[in-house]
């Protein structure tokens, strides 16, 4: 409890009082003693009016989780057992990655003889881990704005920011709820030119005769084709950096879990397809592993694993996990590498290990490019800071262009996109994958 700046004010304006005895004698000081007399009384009579702190009750409620990259909601309730209603103002303590939410003002509604106030507060996560609201401060004035009451109530509510599944929900909605999708995907799976023989049947016009399967039309005394689909159980290994590049933001979330986002998204893909998916985390070791495994009931493991790679401060090790996963998966597959570079020099070693990686498996090699840079390179300077940014940005462009051309001719698969496009380029791209069967 202490003063406030109106009580100081008021204080400031008795001042002249004081001096009264020095001019006009003795006889005036009585004047300043009856002024100092009801200063406190008044004060005194604002603290007793305004609300005491153990008549205040505050309760906090978060959701238990949070995908990243979405914004959650903290829910405080604030109530005061008395009829009166006081100006509060409330400001949660967060320990963790979470954008800090503004103070909140506002005024309890008197109810049943208590007056309660109920308090939302945006949650935004910018990093995956259990931020905690530790504390809730608040602070209110009596009813003459004299005494200002502080307090900060203890608490421990934790908030789990787990890897982002609405992509991955949203997709399996749409293509178990819509009949004509399903419809299709049947239709799929048992027509195309595909690799893997499905069944024989009876020639119509209009077949490819190259399908004519000669032995089987001999035995059944009619015309037989063929007919092939879209070979399935191949083997995709989703391979992450999480070393220091990764780590850094991009949208308002690091690129490690833009990467996790769009590999569980194609994970869910792959297994529903019938592939096999497998993982490595790496950073300047190996952190996390997992043998590739199909069936839906291995996307509850890659999530787990997923959620449990950390931010690290290391280069990464491309030799060391590259060489690893070589001698891991010994048969042909798709490796996923998500990873990014800063330049040309710093590249040496991952162009290097991905064109020996590329002799045996088929790679596809995923960055996040930033939007900021290009647009640094396509806006038109109008001062001398802005002439120096555009310069350094266009030769981060140039030596990215440069990299990634290295990398294609290394034999890997190019995606290099923008954070709102960029998961959709990789299904699109593992479907073209597939529909070309590139991994015979």
């Amino acid at each position: 409890m202490r003063p406030t700046l109106r009580f100081v004010i008021v204080l400031v304006a008795a001042l002249p009082v004081a001096v009264a005895p020095a001019v006009l004698g003795a006889g005036a000081f009585p004047a300043w003693v009856a002024v100092i007399g009801a200063l406190t009384m008044v004060l005194l009579l604002d603290a007793a009016l305004g609300a005491p702190r153990r008549r205040v009750s505050v309760s906090a409620e978060a959701p238990p989780q949070i995908f990243i990259g979405d914004t959650g909601e903290l829910v405080i309730t604030v109530q005061v057992k008395s009829t009166r209603t006081p100006e509060v103002e409330l400001v949660p303590e967060i320990d963790g990655d979470v954008t800090r939410p503004a103070p909140a003002r506002f005024r309890l509604r008197p109810e049943a003889g208590q007056s309660t106030a109920v308090v939302r507060f945006p949650l935004l996560p910018t990093r995956r881990g259990t931020p905690r609201v530790v504390a809730v401060h608040l602070r209110w004035v009596g009813p003459l704005g004299l005494v200002e009451r502080r307090w900060r109530r203890p608490l421990d509510v934790p908030v789990a920011v787990v890897p982002n599944l609405g992509a991955v929900r949203a997709m399996a909605l749409r293509m178990l709820s819509n009949r004509e999708l399903m419809s299709g995907l049947k239709v799929e799976r048992y027509l195309g030119d595909g690799s893997e023989f499905e069944m024989l049947r009876e020639y119509v016009p209009g077949l490819d005769h190259r399908a004519m399967d000669w032995k089987a039309s001999a035995r059944h005394t009619k015309l037989l084709c063929q007919q092939f689909r879209a070979e399935r159980n191949h083997q995709v290994i989703i391979a992450i950096d999480s070393g220091q590049l990764m780590s850094e933001p991009l949208a308002g979330i690091p690129r490690l879990d833009h990467a996790v986002n769009a590999g569980l998204l194609l994970s869910w893909m792959c297994l529903k397809t019938g592939d096999r998916v497998g993982l490595l985390g790496f950073d300047e070791k190996v952190r996390t592993w997992s043998e590739p495994a199909g069936g839906m009931h291995a996307f509850p493991r890659l999530t787990r694993q997923t959620a449990e790679l950390a931010y690290h401060r290391a280069e990464s090790n491309y030799t060391l996990a590259l060489a690893e996963l070589a001698q891991r998966v010994k048969r042909r597959s798709l490796v996923v590498l998500f990873t990014d570079f800063l330049d040309t020099i710093t590249a040496e070693l991952m162009i290097e290990n991905v064109r020996r990686l590329a002799r045996h498996h088929l790679v596809l090699f995923v960055a996040v490019g930033d939007p900021a840079v290009d647009g640094w390179v396509r806006r038109g300077p109008r001062s001398l800071a802005d002439l120096h940014e555009a310069v350094v940005a266009g030769g981060f462009a140039r030596e990215r262009r440069l990299v990634l051309e290295r990398l294609r001719r290394a034999g890997a698969m190019i995606i290099d996109t923008t954070p709102e496009h960029f998961s959709m380029a990789l299904l699109n791209r593992y479907l073209d994958i597939k529909r070309r069967e590139l991994l015979r």
